[in-house]
């Protein structure tokens, strides 16, 4: 069951993905761009061998450094329609999108509360039913034990496209985000704290880091997909789809050996992608965020301060460049 809304009945579906024919006509161009990169450093080759070897060293040194992948998960306007909350003890509980698979927010619980109740408390309008739990990162959040249990991340169609073309790997880290705001406790029930109390990050909806994972394994085979029979992408629809893949943690995070591979963040103010005073989606102006270090024909669409990528998208895979990795272990470790 979809959740409803009296203006907007398909306010929850799914967004709708690119079409085969767009995707062919993005490979192309990917190719023509390829051989004219191919030529391109073949005359540079010849007429300046010095400053070929420096060409060739900086494309060995992207093609072989860690990418970091923001990913956008969780509720959004159209799919759950409100935030996230952040929770008074600072848990950051990403909300499941509504879906149509077999897990149900009741299966899923925060302190004994059920993220079904969660829900209703936060928004008595809408009704909530199944939900599409990926990433399945947070170790305690089923109501009930699920045998052998691993945590996963799936990826499907264009998304996974993106991540495929832009070479994401073993080694390569996830850091998921989505739009979250602060909610308190009042008369034995939650609710998002009301507008302008406090300061700005008390009251707004913002982008914020809530989990992270370092990719070990990349599963495209559909025989090994289904034996994560509790993940969404091993259902029937998802192993019939040939660009279906599962992305399993390493053992250990290579910037800290001392953490998993993988973990859910708590709110602290440096996980916050938004600037502060803008919207949610215009983020502090980090240089090694900006277009030039992201794959794909991005531009940085913020019309005064800030960083701001137009447009429906899932993944936004960061090449390294100084001052990355030191940004990233900070927000983690």
């Amino acid at each position: 069951m979809i959740p409803q809304h009296s203006k907007n009945s398909n306010r929850f579906l799914p967004k709708r993905q690119k079409s085969r024919s767009q995707s062919s006509g993005k490979s192309g161009r990917t190719a023509c761009h390829l051989l004219w990169r191919f030529g391109f450093s073949c005359c540079i080759m010849k007429w300046f061998p010095g400053a070929a070897v420096m060409l060739i060293t900086g494309l060995e040194q992207r093609r072989f450094s860690v990418k970091i992948i923001l990913s956008r998960k969780g509720f959004d306007s159209s799919n759950g329609g409100s935030p996230s909350p952040i929770m008074p003890d600072g848990s950051l509980l990403s909300m499941p999108i509504p879906s149509d698979n077999s897990a149900r927010y009741t299966d899923l619980h925060y302190h004994g509360l059920s993220y079904s109740d969660l829900l209703h408390q936060l928004n008595p309008k809408f009704v909530y039913d199944h939900c599409h739990v990926d990433p399945d990162i947070r170790e305690d959040v089923w109501a009930g034990r699920i045998p052998n249990w691993k945590p996963a991340f799936g990826q499907v169609n264009s998304a996974q496209g993106v991540l495929m073309n832009a070479g994401v790997e073993p080694g390569d880290i996830f850091l998921f985000f989505g739009w979250f705001r602060r909610a308190e406790k009042y008369q034995d029930c939650y609710r998002f704290i009301k507008r302008n109390a406090g300061t700005f990050y008390d009251h707004s909806d913002l982008h914020v880091i809530y989990g992270y994972m370092q990719i070990g394994r990349i599963i495209t085979n559909p025989g090994e997909i289904i034996r994560y029979s509790w993940h969404p992408h091993s259902d029937r629809e998802h192993l019939n789809n040939r660009t279906n893949a599962l992305y399993i943690p390493s053992e250990k995070l290579s910037l800290n050996p001392n953490l998993k591979g993988y973990g859910t963040l708590n709110y602290r103010q440096d996980r916050v992608l938004t600037m502060e005073n803008q919207n949610r989606g215009t983020w502090n102006a980090y240089s090694f965020l900006m277009p030039e270090n992201v794959y794909g024909e991005r531009k940085n669409s913020a019309k005064k301060a800030g960083l701001f990528y137009s447009g429906i998208w899932q993944e936004l895979v960061v090449y390294e460049s100084n001052g990355l990795l030191e940004w990233v272990k900070s927000i983690v470790c």
